[in-house]
């Protein structure tokens, strides 16, 4: 299995192409609509309701990005639908409904968020409202996560879907409260075969690592996060395949 090579092409709008003071919050149907439109890939979250259905959402919590407080997980997908998001007419989407909007048009990155703060095992309901969604889609699409576990679901739920891990430095002090231990673990992307992976999406910062080199001799894709200038690009670019990038408009490799 390889990453389509549009994931290669186009560079990537992390949380799609969102402008707060131009009404396209992260993850919004504006954000993608705009992203589309300009040709850019997406890359998305997705969070899981009470009711088992992929939300297009980042945060665990509601109160950063809306007026509501409280957890994803404890409302079904028709409340959170009609829940607004800051400095936006939009509500929360369906991730049926992101795939409608994109259509094929552009690649899709989703990254499956972890739903157990320690990445560890899930109890694979988001993993399977993912693959729900993405069966019979026709557009270039991936799935990642942090956490291996939700990878490994997508192997034996949506098989024939690339899937890859997204990586880090994992310095532990940053990703309280995962467990320092669990951290030491994940930095050495040790999963990578086991979940049947066929790219990485790393800390830009940390593209310098032996690890990272080592996967991309042995022929998996490096997509680095996030990527906030055309200097930061460059420089990611030395090692990595592609950007996922906000804040600027990415330029279109030649």
């Amino acid at each position: 299995m390889r990453l389509p090579a549009e994931f290669l092409r186009l560079p990537l709008a992390h949380r799609a192409l969102h402008k707060r003071s131009d009404r396209r919050p992260e993850n919004s149907p504006a954000a993608i609509r705009a992203a589309v439109e300009a040709g850019y890939g997406i890359e998305i979250d997705v969070q899981c309701s009470r009711d088992g259905q992929a939300m297009v959402f980042h945060d665990e919590w509601l109160e950063r990005l809306t007026e509501v407080t409280g957890f994803v997980r404890d409302l079904d997908a028709a409340d959170l639908m009609q829940i607004k998001l800051r400095d936006s007419d939009d509500g929360i989407p369906t991730l049926p409904q992101v795939l409608q909007m994109v259509a094929g048009r552009v690649p899709l990155l989703i990254e499956i968020k972890d739903q157990t703060d320690r990445m560890a095992e899930t109890d694979g309901r988001l993993e399977a409202a993912v693959a729900a969604a993405l069966a019979g889609y026709a557009g270039p699409v991936a799935v990642m996560s942090f956490n291996p576990h939700a990878v490994a679901h997508m192997a034996r739920l949506a098989p024939a879907v690339p899937r890859g891990l997204t990586t880090s430095a994992y310095v532990a002090s940053d990703w309280e409260p995962l467990a320092a231990e669990r951290c030491d673990e994940l930095r050495e992307i040790a999963d990578y075969d086991r979940v049947g992976a066929c790219f990485i999406s790393h800390e830009a910062a940390d593209l310098a690592r032996p690890r990272v080199a080592a996967l991309k001799a042995a022929g998996a894709a490096i997509l680095c996060w996030t990527i906030r200038s055309a200097a930061e690009e460059a420089k990611a670019r030395a090692v990595a395949d592609n950007v996922t990038f906000e804040g600027y408009l990415a330029a279109f490799p030649a």
